[in-house]
């Protein structure tokens, strides 16, 4: 049931009373990203605000506002037209954080075509399977980026024409080309709430990447989440969003981009590769308001004791999730950073399930939070059957909350294979108290059997992180003839620290206090650099690949 106040707030946000004291996010019949976005702000009060702001690798800057955003939208729609696009169609976006990756998206959306993510981490196996699968006509790019890879155009045959931005070779054609185009007159296409918009394909930690398809309704079904993760204070008069989180990813989309624009804010980028450092300046320099920050890069940024010295900040929230943080973290950004931290919970195939806000309960730190309003998450055995509070059990919703996908592109089998009785399945195991917080207990394939325990590798990579020596870990399963599995620890050390056995028993001892002998680690290895996923999560399949060499 609602707390006390809280009714007033989520009906404010858009939310209707539903069935069992919970709430509903109700979603129009038509939609579309872009109308629900830069059309709101095209006209207007907002229209000479600045939309979107790129910072260069040098220094310099480029300003775009919503009126001069929506007519280079416009004029993009009338290229991408000219070009042969129409509803539907694919159109592969791989550039980085820029206004041209702003302007791709707005203008794929404006026709009813579906904009197709590619992550520039991606090497040429990956691109070559998602140009091939998506059945895309048209790829935007970044002359940097496409050079080494544009021999997979001839492996391409839907690819029939591609813009570069920067340099172009034969057969090519200059992004910039959009400026000589009429702008299109007229509103968008009229498109379904559950029409195909977006195609993301997910990192590939196993096998090929798939593709994972959301609808026009992204900006209504995120809207009131988000609102909870940015701790209800995107409506002040001049906020100013920025993620270093890859642009091929849904989150950079969900979490940072359309929020901006739905809210005719300023949305801040760069293409400056990610560091600690370089980060707070940047954020401070921009005066950046709300960010969504990954946990490895939050993790490198909590080893600067002192952010805030030589810096004047304007943060009023950061939103992360993705994978727990350790504690010691969290108060670095509460204490050290003097902000807000709110983590959220989701995956790219529904997300937002569950999360903090600390402006309407308060946060349990370590925690994942609660069950958010408009949405059900529910803990389930191997049969789909709920389960106590207390017991370990895999993270369930149901078919009809707002953020589920529309299914893996070209993959019915593995769409419905996510259905476990009337659930829907994310892979997750958690724990959930009596108050209704989960606690993050690691993926289902994560899961640890050692000599009959079942054992999440999160737990103990919390441990671990509060240790003074340990700056980054991970904890994964090997191999044991004598248990089954044998529990490893992955640690990168803090600066100025020296691995040896005095150190591993000590990190060992450590674990054991806190968690038992059985949990403590039996192995170790000690790494310079983490693996991580296109999505910035640590990449346990990875470090079991090492571990098996």
């Amino acid at each position: 049931m609602a707390e006390p106040g809280l009714a007033a707030r989520l009906h404010d946000l858009g939310l209707e009373p539903a069935e069992a004291g919970r709430w509903r996010i109700p979603l129009p019949e038509h939609a579309n990203i872009t109308a629900d976005t830069l059309g709101l702000h095209a006209t207007g009060p907002r229209a000479h605000r600045v939309a979107v702001r790129f910072e260069a690798a040098d220094g310099a800057i480029t300003d775009i506002t919503y009126a001069g955003l929506d007519d280079a939208v416009r004029r993009l729609a009338t290229l991408l037209t000219g070009l042969g696009v129409g509803r539907g169609d694919r159109v592969a976006i791989h550039t980085d954080a820029r206004i041209e990756t702003v302007m791709a998206h707005l203008a794929t959306y404006r026709l009813g075509a579906i904009a197709t993510t590619l992550s520039q981490r991606y090497g040429p196996d990956t691109l070559r399977h998602a140009l091939r699968d998506s059945g895309a006509t048209v790829l935007l790019t970044e002359a940097e980026a496409w050079r080494p890879v544009a021999f997979l155009r001839a492996d391409c045959p839907d690819l029939r024409h591609v813009l570069v931005i920067g340099d172009t070779a034969q057969g090519e054609m200059a992004f910039n080309t959009w400026r000589d185009a009429a702008p299109a007159t007229g509103p968008c296409v009229t498109t379904r709430a559950d029409e195909p918009a977006l195609l993301v394909y997910t990192s590939g930690s196993t096998g090929q990447p798939k593709g994972v398809l959301h609808a026009h309704s992204l900006p209504h079904a995120y809207r009131p989440t988000i609102e909870l993760f940015y701790d209800l204070s995107l409506d002040m008069p001049d906020a100013v969003l920025w993620t270093p989180a890859d642009w091929g990813w849904l989150a950079a989309l969900v979490d940072t981009i359309y929020p901006a624009l739905q809210a005719g804010q300023m949305l801040v980028c760069s293409n400056h590769r990610f560091d600690p450092d370089w980060a707070l300046n940047f954020m401070a320099r921009h005066g950046v308001t709300h960010t969504l920050l990954l946990p490895t890069g939050l993790n490198r940024m909590a080893q600067i004791a002192h952010p805030r010295q030589g810096r004047a900040f304007r943060l009023r929230c950061i939103f992360t999730g993705g994978e727990p943080l350790p504690v010691r973290t969290i108060r670095w950004v509460e204490e050290a950073l003097g902000t807000v931290l709110n983590e959220g919970y989701g995956m790219s195939e529904v997300n937002h399930m569950i999360g903090n806000c600390r402006a309407l309960r308060p946060i349990r730190h370590g925690s994942m939070g609660w069950e958010y309003p408009g949405h059900v998450a529910a803990l389930v055995d191997e049969a789909g059957v709920e389960i106590a509070d207390g017991e370990v059990g895999e993270i369930v919703t149901v078919p009809t909350t707002p953020t589920l996908f529309l299914g893996y592109w070209n993959r019915p089998d593995l769409t419905a294979a996510m259905r476990l009785g009337p659930w829907i399945r994310t892979g997750d195991l958690a724990v959930r108290d009596a108050d209704g917080y989960y606690w993050y207990r690691g993926r289902g394939d994560d899961l640890i059997k050692a000599g009959g325990a079942r054992i999440g590798p999160t737990e103990i990579e919390d441990v671990l992180m509060a240790h003074p020596a340990v700056a980054e870990a991970a904890v994964i399963g090997v191999p044991d003839a004598e248990r089954g599995q044998a529990v490893q620890a992955c640690i990168r050390l803090a600066a100025g620290v020296t691995a040896d056995a005095a150190l591993e028993d000590a990190l060992r001892q450590h674990v054991r206090e806190r968690l038992g002998g059985y949990k403590a680690p039996r192995h170790f290895a000690f790494l310079t650099e983490m693996p991580v996923t296109s999505s910035g999560k640590v990449s346990r399949s990875a470090l079991r690949r090492m571990a098996a060499q």
